[in-house]
């Protein structure tokens, strides 16, 4: 199955957000959703550690979970079935996701650079930066940005939604770059959530011809 093939999303869509830390991200989905710029919903958070992203989801209504360690498969799909979950959102989640058929093609992962570079095990917020900023003083690239992406099976690997980029130079320290980086997140990450939403929607539209 394809994610064109997937069944028609709740409307609004479903969200199950995974995070391990800050919870900014997290912050900016509520705020769009609560703009009306992303017609989604957020009944689910499930983090890695107690963090202050779970404090926020629970500050905000939301169910929050607090799971250490590798996530089990069936019990990830237990919480989506439980939820109705469309889309599964990493933000900021730190651990490999199992991908089993109940989330096959939709979990979805942003990452803090132009994959395939920077990518990869080990490779996440401040290390990604550095990295960085190592390769532009070696003048091996003068721009960096963010990937929405299909997770799959591997760390980084997944098909790409979208890419948004900025410039980069020798002289930036990682925290410039970090912040560069930070902004466009937050206006990729949901524009790719709309597309996703729009996409299944059309797609259900054309396999179901009224």
């Amino acid at each position: 199955m394809s994610f064109d093939a997937l069944p028609r999303f709740h409307a609004p869509a479903r969200l199950a957000v995974l995070l391990s830390g800050s919870g900014r991200t997290l912050d900016n989905l509520l705020e769009r959703i609560e703009q009306g710029t992303l017609d989604a919903t957020i009944p689910v958070v499930i983090a890695s550690k107690e963090c202050l992203g779970a404090q926020k989801a629970r500050d905000a209504g939301i169910e929050t979970h607090v799971h250490a360690g590798r996530l089990d498969s069936a019990w990830l799909d237990s919480i989506c079935d439980a939820h109705d979950i469309d889309l599964v959102v990493l933000a900021g989640y730190l651990k490999l996701v199992p991908i089993s058929d109940r989330v096959r093609h939709r979990v979805i992962n942003i990452h803090p650079a132009l994959l395939p570079s920077f990518g990869g095990r080990g490779m996440h917020g401040h290390h990604v930066h550095e990295a960085v900023v190592e390769a532009a003083k070696r003048d091996e690239v003068r721009e960096s940005g963010c990937t929405v992406h299909f997770a799959d099976d591997e760390y980084d690997t997944g098909s790409v939604i979208l890419q948004r980029r900025c410039p980069v130079d020798a002289s930036d320290s990682p925290d410039e770059i970090a912040a560069r980086v930070f902004t466009l997140e937050c206006e990729a990450y949901p524009e790719a959530l709309k597309m996703l939403i729009e996409r299944n929607a059309s797609s259900s539209r054309a396999n179901n011809p009224a």
